[in-house]
């Protein structure tokens, strides 16, 4: 979902993620391994006929109406946490097929962690002209607090951030149409939201640059997006391949103008049986007067979000996942990134190299979710991230 990233970056991530496997419309619900019996066979909805282990396919095979979401949230940048929804699903997972006759959803949540930040979202998502078109609607009203160390290399701010606080209120609107019968999409989005920026008196005590304190953004985001996967949660094999620009001005209902362009690109291989290797690689940049705090920032396990910012970065890693017991994996990772202020001579730039290990259990087969725990180590201290399905997510 390329959208979400024209409002405020983190509100939108710890506000969305923890709905993303319900909000999962494009592609196959395929399975890498065999199928479990009908649930009409199975003992329990919760404990697979096929091995007697925790299972929750023959749940989401007939779960439809309401439905609760509640995901812990350990993201090293705003702390501890949790977040939680109520969902809605017009039909049974069940009932998709290779990508179509997904259900619509209409979800709403909340968050909070031990820093003092908090948001509620609200979204919708739905399927029209036999799931050829797809339209997303969302919003989003949050109090995030951060630490900003500069854009690109601050040596002041480096070790000695500025406390401050983003309070974004703002929405968007998606439509993604499939090209023919490919699996490519091309998309349009348009997102606005008004932030109010606070610097704690620390902070306004020092010599701060002249930030807007209040600011709004809107603006139109083109995609083409290009997606294999044999699984949106945890795939196996595939290609996701996504090219975002976004042009926001002041006709378009924000207070300057500006451009971004992003673009991801992941592949996954298997290798043999029991092992599968994913890459992943991703560049963005931005142009003109993007506020600071939309500037694109170091995404890896083990970096905290926003905390390594620049006018431009780029960024790889990879993950290997060993299934190496029953339904049990164990995953390695290791990433580099840079941020910078100039392209040409690298003004200002920071270099960042994570790396860490994991855990995964196979929850839900039938749909391909693993679930489990990550311990990232980077520049700054070590984290724990918990995830379901894939790090890498995207709907």
């Amino acid at each position: 979902m390329s959208a979400p990233r024209t409002i405020p970056s983190l509100a939108l991530r710890l506000a969305v993620l923890p709905l993303l496997a319900l909000l999962a419309p494009n592609t196959p619900a395929s399975t890498t391994t065999n199928e479990p019996p009908s649930p009409t066979n199975a003992p329990s909805k919760f404990v697979s006929p096929e091995d007697g282990w925790l299972d929750v396919s023959a749940f989401l095979d007939e779960k439809y109406g309401f439905l609760p979401v509640a995901i812990p949230i350990t993201e090293p940048a705003v702390g501890y946490g949790a977040a939680g929804g109520l969902a809605f699903l017009s039909r049974p997972l069940s009932e998709a097929r290779a990508g179509f006759g997904r259900p619509d959803i209409t979800a709403v949540g909340a968050l909070g962690t031990e820093n003092g930040s908090w948001g509620t979202v609200a979204g919708d998502v739905r399927h029209w002209l036999d799931d050829r078109l797809q339209t997303v609607a969302g919003v989003v009203y949050a109090s995030v607090n951060l630490d900003f160390h500069g854009i690109g290399r601050d040596n002041d701010l480096f070790d000695r951030p500025l406390r401050y606080n983003l309070e974004p209120k703002g929405g968007m609107v998606q439509g993604k149409y499939r090209l023919g019968g490919s699996p490519a999409w091309a998309g349009l989005s348009y997102a606005f939201a008004a932030t109010r920026v606070t610097f704690d008196a620390a902070a306004e005590a020092a010599k701060l640059p002249e930030f807007q304190r209040d600011s709004s953004v809107g603006g139109l985001t083109p995609s083409l997006t290009y997606d294999t996967r044999d699984n949106i949660f945890t795939p196996t094999r595939g290609t996701y391949a996504e090219l975002t620009g976004g042009l926001f001005s002041e006709a378009l209902g924000g207070d300057d103008d500006f451009q971004r362009a992003r673009f991801i690109g992941m592949q996954y291989l298997p290798l043999g049986s029991r092992f599968y290797l994913g890459l992943r690689a991703e560049a963005a940049a931005s142009f003109g007067a993007a506020p600071f705090y939309l500037h694109p920032f170091i995404n890896l396990r083990g970096a905290p979000i926003m905390r390594y910012q620049g006018e431009d970065v780029a960024q790889i890693e990879a993950e290997l996942r060993w299934q190496f017991w029953k339904r049990f994996s164990l995953v390695g990772f290791v990433g580099a990134g840079a941020a910078w202020n100039d392209f040409e001579r690298f003004d200002s730039s920071q270099t960042v190299v994570t790396g860490g290990t994991g855990f995964r259990y196979e929850l839900a087969r039938k749909y391909g979710i693993h679930m489990g725990l990550d311990v990232a180590f980077g520049p700054d201290n070590a984290a724990v991230y918990v995830q379901v399905g894939s790090a890498w997510a995207r709907p």
